[in-house]
Order: structure tokens, then C-alpha cells, then sequence
């Protein structure tokens, strides 16, 4: 009778046995595609943080490869460099484009042909870059590409501290350096529209400039801000952040710190403030998918100016669908904005 007990015993035992090796094998599989996918996601983030140092550093040592006297090395057949003196001390690098119906008229001229096509009676952008590399970025030289083949002139100034230009970059610098700038191209333009573009830091640079320029009795006939902050000590927390902000905000160093002149320097240029003071007519151009500035500061920067002029005609807010992928620089990409600028330039003609 024991046999007839320990006998099914050993039976449901090694049964147990079984059971426990066919379980095996699944618990084995889970654990090791739990295993490949830990692995492949720390991969993934190490290719993230790889990516988002190297871009920046083959960016910048690709922009310093640049002999930014010339600008014709890299394609600009219709541009010529010149150097401004702002004051004693300083040198900045300016790009001079012509419209690009006269690119044939213009191979082979000198400054002084250059100067002279500023009184031709096309308008006249003066660009203002953000707080990173030098006026050879492509996406500078995209937009102003884009406001030559409109039929534009544009002047792309390097600040004080940026690419070729000397001195030490300070927030009163900078604006003396547009100021310097607005003057001689009012000098030379006759009676051709002079307006500023200011990207990212540029606008707040751009908008600071125009309320000096208010003291001064002047201002520019048309303003275009482009993935504008509120002010340069903005802080991600005070708006609705895009999902991947946090990885330029919490990492500085990627687009902020990394080849900035402008690192640790005490900057203010509240364009917040600035548009409260502003008559000008005003045009803010923003991607829903910016990852540097969200689009809820370019909303608020469209509330602000609108309140401050009591118009809809003069303030226009232009949204850039999101999906498109444009991000902080890639506005000029889009097929329609000569034709938004164009429509822009022809409203302060009425």
C-alpha cells in the first residue's frame, strides 16, 4: 500500500517537474525581450545624446571652415561681404544680398556698385540671427535666399563677439551694432522701405532696437518676428512646453552654451515689453513644433502688439502646421511664405 502511495506522489511530482519545465522556456522568452528592448531603448537614448552634442560641434566647426569674406565660396554669386565700424574698437561682418532678378547685373561688382543698389527702390530687410553661430548658417542663408528670389534686399549682420566681428557681445552692443546699421542703410536707401527680421534672440534684439529707434524720432516700416521669446530671460515653466523642449532646456549646453558668445551674460530685451510701445506694423511667423520657444509665447507676443495697436490689419499671427516638421529653423522651407511675405510688404504700401 505504500508503494500505491509514494508511487502517485512521484507521479504528480515529476508532473510538477514537467509543468515547471514547459513553464520555463516563456518565462525565459519574456525575460530576455524584456531584456533586448532595456537594451535597445538605452541604446536609442545614447544615440539621442550622441546626436544632440555632434550635430551642434559638425555645425560649428563646418560654419568655422567658412571664409566669411567671401561669401561667394559657398554658392552666393549675388552677395558680397563688408565690414562696418559701430563704434571705435568694434568690426562687424555684414552680407550684402541684391534681389535676385539682378544676381547677372550684380558678378564682378564692388562695394561701392552694392551701395548704390540699395537706392533702387526695393525693400530692404535687415536680418538679425539668434544667439548661435554665424550669418553662414544655412538656414540664415535660407531666408535670405528666400527674400532675394521676393525681390528683396538683405543685409545679414554678424553682432559684435559673432563670426568674423570683434568685440565683447552685450545687450547695449548688440542693439548699437542694428542701430549702426539701420543709419547706413537709411543713408544709402532713398526712399525704399527699411524692415527688420529677428529670429529667435534677434527678435528680441529686433524689438529693442525699434524702441531705441522711437527716441531717436525713426522706425523701421515693417517688423517680422520669427520663433520669438517673450523676453531673453524666458523660463520653460511659464508656458505649455512642446514634448521635446525639456531636452534643449535641460541640457543647455546642446543649443544655448555650446560656441555662444553670448553665455553668461545678462540679457534682458523684453520684447514683451517692447510691443506695448510699438506702432509698427507687425508680423510674428511660428511652427506649432518649435522645440526651442513654444507656440504659446508667439501667442502671447500676437496678444500683446494687437492690444498695444487696437488693430487686426496691422498685427498678423501666421501658424505653421506642425506636422510639417519645421521646428525652430526651418520656416523657410515652407512653399508659401515668399507669398506670405509678399503679401506682408504689400499691406505697408497701403
Amino acid at each position: 500500500m505504500k508503494r500505491k502511495i509514494i508511487q502517485p506522489e512521484r507521479k504528480v511530482r515529476s508532473a510538477g517537474r514537467l509543468q515547471q519545465s514547459d513553464r520555463k522556456p516563456k518565462d525565459l522568452n519574456v525575460h530576455a525581450r524584456s531584456q533586448w528592448q532595456w537594451t535597445w531603448t538605452k541604446m536609442g537614448l545614447l544615440s539621442l545624446c550622441i546626436l544632440s552634442v555632434s550635430i551642434p560641434l559638425l555645425l560649428h566647426l563646418f560654419s568655422d571652415s567658412i571664409d566669411l569674406s567671401r561669401p561667394s565660396d559657398i554658392g552666393l554669386n549675388h552677395t558680397i561681404n563688408m565690414y562696418l565700424t559701430p563704434e571705435e574698437g568694434v568690426r562687424v561682418g555684414v552680407w550684402h544680398t541684391v534681389p535676385e532678378h539682378r544676381w547677372k547685373e550684380a558678378q564682378g561688382k564692388d562695394l561701392d556698385w552694392y551701395e548704390k543698389a540699395l537706392g533702387d527702390g526695393s525693400p530692404i530687410f535687415i536680418y538679425l540671427h539668434g544667439n548661435r553661430g554665424n550669418r553662414s548658417a544655412p538656414h540664415r542663408i535660407g531666408i535670405a535666399n528666400v527674400l532675394s528670389a521676393v525681390g528683396y534686399h538683405v543685409l545679414v549682420l554678424d553682432y559684435r563677439g559673432f563670426g568674423d566681428s570683434t568685440g565683447e557681445p552685450t545687450e547695449a552692443g548688440l542693439c548699437t551694432d542694428v542701430l549702426y546699421l539701420y543709419h547706413w542703410v537709411k543713408a544709402r536707401s532713398g526712399n525704399s522701405p527699411v524692415c527688420v527680421w529677428g529670429h529667435s534672440l534677434g527678435s528680441g534684439v529686433a524689438s529693442t532696437t525699434a524702441v531705441k529707434l522711437l527716441v531717436q524720432g525713426k522706425q523701421f516700416d515693417g517688423i517680422i518676428l520669427e520663433g520669438a521669446f517673450l523676453n531673453a530671460r524666458m523660463e520653460t515653466n511659464k508656458l505649455t512646453e512642446h514634448p521635446f523642449t525639456w531636452i534643449y532646456w535641460k541640457f543647455p549646453y546642446i543649443q544655448y552654451f555650446l560656441f555662444n558668445p553670448l553665455k553668461n551674460k545678462d540679457l534682458n530685451l523684453p520684447t514683451d515689453e517692447n510691443l506695448q510701445k510699438i506702432q509698427t506694423p507687425l508680423m510674428i511667423l511660428h511652427a506649432e513644433d518649435d522645440h526651442l520657444v513654444p507656440f504659446a509665447s508667439a501667442q502671447e507676443i500676437y496678444r500683446i502688439a494687437k492690444k498695444a495697436q487696437n488693430s487686426d490689419e496691422h498685427v498678423k499671427l501666421v501658424r505653421f502646421d506642425g506636422a510639417l516638421g519645421y521646428l525652430h529653423n526651418g520656416l523657410y522651407k515652407d512653399p508659401g511664405l515668399p507669398n506670405i511675405i509678399r503679401e506682408f510688404m504689400q499691406s505697408l504700401m497701403t
